[in-house]
């Protein structure tokens, strides 16, 4: 079974904390992440997590967004509407194709949602790997997180794969062909702050496993020229 993360950011009521909870728990999720909650372990939040009590008890709570994603392989950032921070959004069901197409290249897969009041902002959209959405026939009110929480669980329950060895890091992973391709980018003047740098990123999130090798092979390449080594990878 792959590992799937849930990670909710600045959640501000502790009922939607404990729903997502009872959400996770019926689809068969054990692991949440907290970055700067409310009052998580209140009488709300417990009553509205009724049978998902461990859950709440177990949930992973941290200071900063960079060090709830630190260990993640592949993140998706939710967002109610598009902004400029990424130019495709993905349905919840293109998300779950993404994710299963590469394989054994991902270890550990995290779906991130924002504050009830303003979602992520466009900085910390930027730094997920893709962006998806939840298209509604009408755009207001928007979901409630509870809500949004439980239809990505549901869509992501039946992820299966073979997940990577625990020992040691994957040299053919798709976080060590993002790390490469960064390294390659700033070795030839292409700075995070230019947008292309972004969607080279963005379109990098789309290849499944087989174009993952393919990739790990060029830049792999590439990255020997630019710094003088010789021999085959």
């Amino acid at each position: 079974m792959a590992e799937i993360v849930f990670i909710l950011y600045r959640p501000g009521v502790p009922g939607n904390v404990g729903s997502s909870a009872r959400a996770l728990k019926t689809m068969g999720f054990g692991e949440l992440r907290l970055i700067a909650p409310c009052d998580y372990l209140s009488d709300e939040a417990l009553m509205l997590a009724h049978g998902s009590h461990d859950i709440l008890r177990d949930a992973s709570v941290f200071d900063t967004f960079e060090d709830a994603v630190s260990d993640i392989d592949f993140l998706i950032g939710t967002t109610s509407k598009n902004r400029l921070a990424k130019a495709d959004y993905l349905s919840p069901s293109e998300a779950f194709k993404i994710v299963t197409g590469k394989r054994d290249k991902v270890g550990k897969v995290a779906v991130l949602f924002g504050t009830e009041e303003s979602g992520l902002s466009n900085d910390i959209l930027s730094r997920c790997d893709v962006a998806s959405t939840i298209a509604l026939k009408q755009p207001y009110p928007s979901l409630n997180l509870s809500q949004s929480v439980m239809l990505y669980a549901y869509e992501f329950s039946s992820v299966v794969w073979e997940a990577p060895p625990l020992a040691g890091i994957d040299t053919a992973s798709y976080a060590t062909l993002k790390n490469r391709v960064k390294q390659l980018l700033a070795r030839v003047g292409i700075p995070e702050e230019m947008p292309v740098y972004n969607r080279i990123l963005e379109r990098l999130s789309f290849l499944g496993a087989d174009d993952i090798n393919l990739f790990h092979s060029v830049t792999s390449r590439v990255m020997n020229t630019l710094t003088g080594k010789t021999g085959k990878t």
